[in-house]
C-alpha cells in the first residue's frame, strides 16, 4: 500500500499544541494542510504559529528558504468542517472526550470522500469505541503522535476492531513517508507505550512505599545503573502527577483492575495534596528559585577486599570478573555452586533475584546494571542479619570499581532488576495477545520514552529464564498477582533459538522451570 500522495490535502482538527505539531509534520512532508478548530481565532492562530516555526527553521539554515516559503503558502485555516471535503486524511487532536470525538467523526464522515482516512490522535481512548457510530469504520484508525510531534519520531498506528488492513497500511506508509517511525498496534488499553511503561513508574513507587529508598536515590539508581535517561520521580514531576496517575488509573480500569497495573497510593496522595510536580512548584521534589534538589544516598568510603572468589556463572553480571581483575582485586573462580561472589569475611554478594537478604545468613544483594563497566552507581541491599563486615566489603568492592554505592532496604528484586523483569513480562504478554510485535514494542519504548533497550532486547541479554525466575520469587514474597509471571513469559522459556543468550542453556532452563512448578504445586 502506498502513502497518501503529496498532492493531496491533509486536515487537522484541533489547533492546540498537538494539532499544530501534526500540521507542521504534514506540511513539511509536502502536503497542503488545513487546520480547523471550533474556535476560528485559535485555528488562525495555529496557522500563524506553524508558519512562524517554518520561517525560523529557514532563518537557522535548517530548511531551504524557497522550501519554507512554499510551505508557508500551503497551510491555511478552515472556517467549517465542510471545507475539509477534499482531504485525503483528517487527523483529530481535540479534547479527550468520547462524545465530542464521536460526534466530530460522524460529521466528518458525511463530508469527506469515500477514500479518505479518518484518524484520531487519542492517547487513552478506545479507537474501536470512537468508530462505533460510523457507517464506514474500516477507514478509521488511531495515529498517536508524541509531543512535540515535529521532534519526536514515534507514531503508534492503531487498528481498531473494525479498521480495514488497507487503511492501516496506507496510514503506516504515509507516516513513514513523513519521516516518522511508525509502529503497528492493536486497540488495547494504553496502546504500546502507555501500556508497557507502567512498571517503570509503578516499581519505583512500590520500592518507595516499601521504605526501600527515597525518590532521589531510586531515580539515581535507574539512571546511573539502569541506563534510563530520567528517573520516574523526576519524569512524573515533569509530566504532571495528575496526568501520569490518570493514565495509570485508565489502563488499570481498562484491564479490569488487573493487579499488574495497580496505581500507587503514594502518588494518589500527591495528587490529592495538589503537589502535581513542576507546574505546581512541588511534586516528589520541590521546585522554584530557592528549591534544593535532594541528593541520592551515597555510601561513605570503605576499604575494598584484596581478593574474592567467584562461585558459579554470574550470568548478567559476568562482566564483573574482568572489572575486578582490572581493579587489582585477586579473583579465584570455581564453577560449582553459586552464583555469587564470596567475600573474605565469608559473606556473599548476590545479583538481585527476587529474594531478600533476610532469608540468608550473611548476604548482600547488588542490583542489575545495563552495563557494569559503564554504570556509575550500584545499589546494594542487606538484611538485618547481614554482618557489618560483609556490607562494608561489598560497598568497598564496588567503590574500587569506580562506582558510587547506594545502600537501600531489603526489598526483593531491588530497583532496576524488578523494573526490567516487569517490562519484559508485560511485553511478552502483549505480544502473545496480538497487541504488537516484539520488534515494534522495542522500537516504541526506545523512541517513545527513550529507554536504553527495548524489553525484548533486555530479555535477549539476560537470558530466557532470568525474568521468569525473578518474578516467580517476587510473587512468592509479594503474593496477589502483580508479580505472577505471565503464561507468555513461561512459554518463552521453552522457545527454541535462545540457547545463545546468557543465563544457561535450554536444559538448565527446563530444570529450573520444573522446580519452580513443584515449589508452587
Amino acid at each position: 500500500m502506498t502513502a497518501i500522495e503529496r498532492s493531496r490535502t491533509v486536515a487537522v482538527v484541533g489547533a492546540g499544541t498537538m494539532g499544530q505539531g501534526i500540521a507542521q509534520v504534514a506540511l513539511l512532508a509536502g502536503h497542503r494542510v488545513l487546520i480547523y478548530d471550533i474556535n476560528a481565532t485559535l485555528a488562525a492562530g495555529g496557522v500563524g504559529i506553524v508558519q512562524d516555526r517554518v520561517d525560523r527553521m529557514a532563518a537557522k539554515g535548517r530548511l531551504d528558504r524557497a522550501e519554507a516559503e512554499d510551505a508557508i503558502g500551503r497551510i491555511e485555516s478552515a472556517s467549517s468542517l465542510a471545507d475539509l471535503a477534499d482531504s485525503a486524511l483528517v487527523i483529530e487532536a481535540v479534547v479527550e472526550d468520547v462524545a465530542v470525538k464521536r460526534a466530530l467523526f460522524e460529521t466528518l464522515e458525511e463530508v469527506v470522500a469515500p477514500d479518505a482516512l479518518l484518524a484520531t490522535n487519542t492517547s487513552s481512548l478506545s479507537v474501536t469505541e470512537l468508530a462505533a457510530g460510523l457507517a464506514h469504520p474500516g477507514r478509521f484508525l488511531g495515529l498517536h503522535f508524541f509531543n512535540p510531534a515535529p521532534l519526536l519520531p514515534l507514531v503508534e498506528v492503531v487498528s481498531g476492531f473494525a479498521t480495514g488492513p488497507a487503511a492501516a497500511e496506507r496510514a503506516y506508509a504515509t507516516v513513514l513517508a513523513w519521516g516518522k517511525t511508525p509502529v503497528r498496534c492493536a486497540d488495547t488499553p494504553g496502546f504500546i507505550v502507555n501500556r508497557i511503561a507502567r512498571p517503570f513508574y509503578a516499581e519505583a513507587f512500590a520500592v518507595y512505599e516499601e521504605q526501600g529508598a527515597d525518590p532521589a536515590t531510586i531515580d539515581a539508581v535507574l539512571r546511573e545503573s539502569g541506563g534510563f535517561k530520567m528517573g520516574p520521580f523526576q519524569l512524573t514531576d515533569l509530566i504532571g502527577q495528575d496526568v501520569n496517575e490518570a493514565v495509570t488509573r485508565s489502563v488499570w480500569e481498562s484491564f479490569f483492575r488487573s493487579p499488574k497495573f495497580t496505581p500507587s497510593l503514594a502518588q494518589r496522595r500527591l495528587v490529592q495534596s495538589g503537589r502535581l510536580g513542576r507546574k505546581s512548584g512541588h511534586g516528589w521534589f520541590p521546585y522554584g528559585p530557592d528549591a534544593q534538589a535532594p541528593a541520592p544516598h551515597t555510601a561513605a568510603p570503605e576499604a575494598a577486599p584484596e581478593k574474592v572468589t567467584v562461585v558459579g556463572d554470574l550470568g548478567p553480571a559476568a562482566g564483573l570478573v574482568e572489572l575486578l581483575e582490572e581493579a587489582g582485586i585477586a579473583v579465584t573462580e570455581t564453577a560449582h555452586g553459586g552464583p555469587y561472589i564470596q567475600l573474605p569475611g565469608e559473606g556473599q554478594l548476590v545479583l538481585a533475584d527476587g529474594k531478600t537478604s533476610i532469608e540468608f545468613a550473611d548476604v548482600v544483594y547488588f542490583d542489575l546494571a545495563l552495563d557494569y563497566r559503564g554504570a556509575t552507581r550500584i545499589a546494594l541491599s542487606a538484611g538485618e542479619d547481614t554482618s557489618e563486615r560483609t556490607l562494608a566489603e561489598a560497598v568497598g568492592l564496588f567503590q574500587k570499581l569506580g562506582k558510587k554505592v547506594s545502600v537501600i532496604g531489603d526489598v526483593p528484586g531491588m530497583i532496576v532488576a524488578r523494573t526490567v523483569a516487569m517490562l519484559i513480562d508485560l511485553t511478552a504478554d502483549a505480544v502473545a495477545r496480538g497487541a504488537a510485535s516484539a520488534e515494534d514494542i522495542d522500537t516504541a519504548m526506545r523512541l517513545g520514552v527513550n529507554y536504553p533497550l527495548g524489553p525484548s532486547e533486555w530479555h535477549g541479554r539476560l537470558g530466557r529464564d532470568w525474568a521468569y525466575d525473578l518474578l516467580h520469587h517476587l510473587d512468592e514474597r509479594c503474593p496477589g498477582g502483580r508479580y505472577a509471571p505471565s503464561l507468555a513469559l513461561f512459554k518463552l522459556g521453552y522457545t527454541e533459538g535462545d540457547e545463545g543468550a546468557e543465563g544457561g542453556d535450554g536444559e538448565e532452563g527446563e530444570e529450573g522451570r520444573e522446580a519452580a512448578a513443584e515449589e508452587t504445586a
